[in-house]
């Protein structure tokens, strides 16, 4: 539940696809790209229009487009300057991504343009740095290599990633699944791969990791009007354990579900659907709902810097009246999404309401549950659900980290937006304690 923003039809979703060239339609694309950020930079939402497909003119107008970048801005702080592009080719459509540089984070820009040159899509995500990836000192390169797979998911094959030590085997296995958004397959935010970590250091310890690209990133131009949490994340996580029994050198009765963040709030529901998971490791999973982080989340970021101004309460109570919308309980699969807290369909919001301590408890199998406590987006008082839940069970371990944050990197002092634009790594005690608890199961 990292920073985000998104713009078409309130889906969640970032591209993916084969790196292009960067000749033809970059250089023919980039002046307008440029363009485009230009102009929000100068708040001429009008002008950023202007060249919009016409879905893109209906679902956002200029008013809408005022209100997301406005949003964007009330977390990140001013506008600060352009970076690099970058190109990539999915199906019909070229994407750019426009690196823009705010006070107090760095995003992405993805503009999709259309075989016609028209703007189908505008999305904002955190920035995929360019920093070459410099593994941390646990990771052992040599005593494992990384096999590429694809898992088959409805729109397309996922590209993914199985971190196989070397030897005889069976090997336990588990499969990394995602936080809310798009994210690649190593939960790139900033200069920071968690899932990376987490995959080559559990794989040093005689681990098998299965990491993979999410559908919302590898496929963006799907109906974001009808993606609920089945097609977003379930799905696929139960198809990745199907692919993982079909490996060679895995133990087939050990194959775990490790979820963070939204991917731990629905792992109990990812194992109902798979009996073949072993066991589940919850990292920063939420037990209480979606709507109620974010508010609390929006008052922290608030809460850093000097008292809100009154631009920024009404903005809070705009987004108060939104989460309402979502807690009432007529809410419809037609109530418009403008209506919605961050322009997500009201299928979506539906598809998260539950309880994730109780489906939890339906599973028969080991949990662990792991906790940074200077994390501000999924807190302690989601860990102390979780334990309220299970506390009773042998079978359920808890262990939370004073100095780790939501990606379980090390800090000081309180936790901001900005931290994950510093290289960190997932701590290394959380790498042993995952590897301690699979080897005793």
């Amino acid at each position: 539940m990292k920073l985000r923003c998104l713009i078409l039809a309130g889906a969640l979703a970032v591209t993916a696809g084969l790196w292009a060239k960067p000749d033809g339609p970059k250089k023919e694309l980039e002046s307008p790209a440029r363009a485009l950020v230009e102009l929000l930079a100068k708040e001429d939402y009008a002008g950023a229009v202007k060249n919009f497909d016409a879905t893109m003119k209906k679902v956002l107008p200029a008013d809408k487009l005022k209100e997301t970048w406005q949003g964007i801005l009330e977390s990140t702080g001013p506008f600060k300057k352009q970076g690099k592009v970058r190109f990539e080719r999915v199906k019909k459509y070229d994407v750019l991504f426009v690196t823009m540089h705010f006070a107090k984070a760095v995003l992405d820009a993805r503009v999709v343009f259309d075989t016609d040159r028209k703007i189908a899509g505008l999305f904002f995500t955190p920035s995929q740095t360019d920093v070459p990836y410099q593994p941390p000192d646990y990771v052992k390169k040599n005593a494992f290599a990384d096999i590429e797979l694809k898992i088959d998911s409805p729109v397309g094959k996922l590209r993914a990633s199985l971190s196989l030590p070397k030897g005889q085997g069976p090997f336990p296995a588990l499969i990394l699944v995602h936080g809310s958004g798009p994210h690649d397959r190593d939960e790139t935010i900033g200069p920071n791969r968690p899932f990376r970590d987490l995959a080559w250091g559990l794989a040093s310890k005689d681990i098998a990791v299965l990491r993979y690209e999410k559908r919302t990133k590898a496929f963006p131009m799907q109906d974001p009007d009808k993606i609920t949490v089945q097609e977003d994340v379930i799905d696929d996580a139960v198809a990745a354990v199907a692919l993982l029994q079909k490996q060679d050198k895995i133990a087939k009765d050990k194959i775990f579900v490790l979820g963070h963040s939204l991917g731990g709030t629905l792992a109990p529901r990812i194992a109902r659907q798979s009996r073949q998971v072993a066991g589940l490791i919850l990292l920063a999973g939420a037990t209480r709902p979606l709507e109620d982080l974010i508010i609390e989340q929006v008052t922290y970021i608030l809460s850093l810097d000097d008292p809100p101004s009154e631009k920024k309460k009404n903005e809070r109570e705009k987004l108060k009246k939104k989460v309402a919308k979502v807690r009432d309980p007529d809410l419809s699969p037609k109530t418009p999404k403008e209506e919605l807290p961050l322009g997500v369909a009201a299928a979506y919001w539906l598809s998260l309401r539950g309880d994730p301590p109780a489906e939890a408890k339906k599973f028969t199998g080991p949990i662990l549950v792991l906790q940074g406590e200077r994390d501000y987006q999924v807190t302690l008082d989601d860990f102390r659900g979780w334990k309220k839940a299970l506390d009773k069970r042998r079978d359920v371990t808890f262990k939370s980290y004073p100095d780790l944050n939501h990606l379980f990197m090390a800090g000081k002092g309180k936790s901001r937006p900005e931290e994950y634009q510093k290289t960190g790594y997932v701590a290394v005690e959380v790498i042993d304690d995952i590897v301690a608890w699979i080897k005793k199961q």
